[in-house]
């Protein structure tokens, strides 16, 4: 599916892995929303691409609703908006608090389901391209989905779920022509990680078996790039990850 001239909507498109795929896609010819709670960060991000911005949070029917009927031609969607906040299922304070598990699955889990199927019954509605294609979404999962480590219960959880979702999504969409597409990415340069001191994100580069570094955004945004374009790719998951396999911590 050709990415010049489709509407497109990126969530968590303010930064990181978000803002690479959003930057992606406006140079590839997409008229690019970017939707993230944080609206200056979304604005900062958006300008420079040419990109439009809607404000909101991703498991939220209204929000995420209003943003996408102001998109014509919406073909791409790609869910980039996530949250990783440690915890234990059992901390020094005792157990993992009931609502942070439940905070981290409504962002990463039901966030991405919401966008899904909003977006979805708008792709139905539209004409099909060739080959019958009516659009491609892109999921963003984690290697934690399959190497959850210590104090990742409620992320891993979250995870695993967007992987769960890909193959049930991607076979009831297949009738009309919207394919479902998955990426679990590993250790990668992001506002997150870039805020740790330079030895230790050097430290977390060489636990990479090859390439030894840690993942570039860009790189994200290439296998987001294949996963739009490359019709015969339905369905499946991604681990784009160096090969690494995480450690227990």
């Amino acid at each position: 599916m050709r990415i010049d001239g489709c509407g497109a909507f990126v969530t968590g498109g303010a930064s990181g892995l978000g803002a690479a795929v959003a930057r992606m896609l406006a140079e590839a010819g997409a008229a690019v929303t970017i939707f993230d709670l944080n609206a200056d960060a979304a604005s900062a991000s958006a300008e420079p691409i040419g990109a439009s911005v809607a404000s909101g949070d991703v498991a939220s029917e209204d929000d995420v609703g209003q943003a996408l009927s102001g998109i014509d031609n919406l073909r791409i969607v790609v869910n980039c908006a996530g949250i990783a906040p440690p915890g234990k299922l059992v901390g020094r304070d005792g157990p993992l608090p009931l609502a942070a598990f439940e905070h981290v699955l409504r962002v990463n889990l039901i966030g991405t389901m919401n966008v899904m199927r909003l977006a979805a019954v708008r792709m139905q509605a539209l004409e099909p391209l060739e080959d019958g294609a009516r659009g491609a979404i892109v999921n963003t999962a984690s290697v934690a989905a399959f190497d959850g480590q210590i104090g990742q219960v409620a992320y891993a959880a979250s995870k695993a779920g967007v992987a769960g979702m890909t193959l049930p999504v991607a076979r009831e969409l297949a009738r009309s022509g919207i394919r479902v597409n998955t990426i679990a990415p590993g250790i990668f340069r992001t506002p997150m990680l870039e805020c740790l001191p330079d030895d230790v994100q050097e430290s977390l580069g060489q636990q990479v078996p090859y390439p030894s570094r840690l993942g570039d955004p860009a790189e994200f945004a290439a296998a987001v790039r294949f996963c739009v374009e490359t019709q015969y790719l339905n369905a499946e998951i991604i681990r784009l990850d160096g090969a690494i396999r995480m450690q227990p911590k």
